[in-house]
C-alpha cells in the first residue's frame, strides 16, 4: 500500500513539475509578445542575421573548396601547350581561385603584366562577391543591441506612467510586469547581436583563408607562365 502511495504521490509531482514547466513557457512566450514594438525589428534583425549567417557560410565554404592537385594539373597543361583542357578543368571547378586561372589562361600571348592585372581584377571581384552580406551582419551585431537599450528604455517609460496613473494601487505584479517586459528586449537584443558578431568573425576568417589561397594561386600561375616551355 505504501508503496501504491508513493507512485501515486511520484506522478503527481512529475504532472506538477511539467505543468509548472508549461505554465513557465507561456509565460515566457507571452512576455515576448507582449515586450513592444522594438521586439519587432529585432526579431527581423535575427532572421537576417540567421539567414546571411547560413548563406554565407555554405557560398564560402563552396568557395573554399580547392582540389590539392588543381595547380599542378594545370602547370602541366600549360607546360604541354595544351591550354584549352586547362580552361575546360577550370570551367568545371568554377571557385574563386578557378576562375582567376581561367581570366590568365584567355590572356595567355599578351604582355604578363596584363595577365597580371587581368588575374587580380577578377580575383577582386569574387572577393567582392564573397563578402556581401558582410557589411549588413556588422550592422546587426551592432544595432540588436541598441535596440535592445532602446526597447528597456521605452518599457520603463511605459511602467513608470502606469504606475503614475495607478495613484497608490502600486502591486507587485505591476512593478514586475512591466520591468520584465523592458527587460526582455535588452536580452534578445544582447543574443542578436553576440550571434551576428560571432557568425561575422567567423565567416570573416573563412573569406580571409579563401583569399590567401587566391593569392598563392595567381602568384604560383604566374610563376608558371615564367617557366621556359
Amino acid at each position: 500500500m505504501s508503496l501504491f502511495l508513493q507512485i501515486v504521490e511520484g506522478g503527481n509531482a512529475a504532472a506538477d513539475s511539467a505543468a509548472v514547466s508549461e505554465s513557465s513557457g507561456m509565460d515566457l512566450v507571452a512576455l515576448l509578445l507582449n515586450s513592444g514594438y522594438v521586439m519587432i525589428p529585432i526579431a527581423l534583425l535575427s532572421v537576417v542575421a540567421i539567414y546571411l549567417s547560413i548563406e554565407r557560410y555554405v557560398t564560402i565554404k563552396k568557395a573554399g573548396n580547392i582540389d590539392s592537385k588543381f595547380m599542378s594539373t594545370i602547370k602541366d597543361e600549360v607546360l604541354d601547350g595544351d591550354i584549352k583542357g586547362a580552361q575546360r578543368h577550370c570551367q568545371d571547378k568554377a571557385t574563386p581561385v578557378a576562375l582567376m586561372i581561367a581570366k590568365g589562361l584567355s590572356r595567355i600571348g599578351k604582355p604578363l603584366e596584363d595577365i597580371s592585372v587581368a588575374v587580380e581584377n577578377v580575383g577582386k571581384l569574387e572577393v567582392y562577391k564573397l563578402e556581401k552580406g558582410m557589411p549588413i551582419l556588422a550592422t546587426i551585431s551592432g544595432a540588436a543591441p541598441m535596440l535592445g537599450f532602446l526597447g528597456t528604455v521605452t518599457g520603463m517609460i511605459r511602467t513608470f506612467n502606469q504606475l503614475q496613473e495607478s495613484g497608490e494601487q502600486i502591486t507587485a505584479d505591476l512593478l514586475s510586469g512591466g520591468i520584465g517586459e523592458a527587460m526582455m528586449t535588452t536580452v534578445a537584443g544582447l543574443i542578436v547581436g553576440i550571434f551576428s558578431y560571432i557568425a561575422y568573425n567567423l565567416l570573416s576568417s573563412m573569406i580571409n583563408k579563401v583569399v590567401y589561397n587566391m593569392e598563392a594561386s595567381s602568384v604560383e600561375f604566374l610563376d608558371i607562365l615564367h617557366e621556359p616551355s
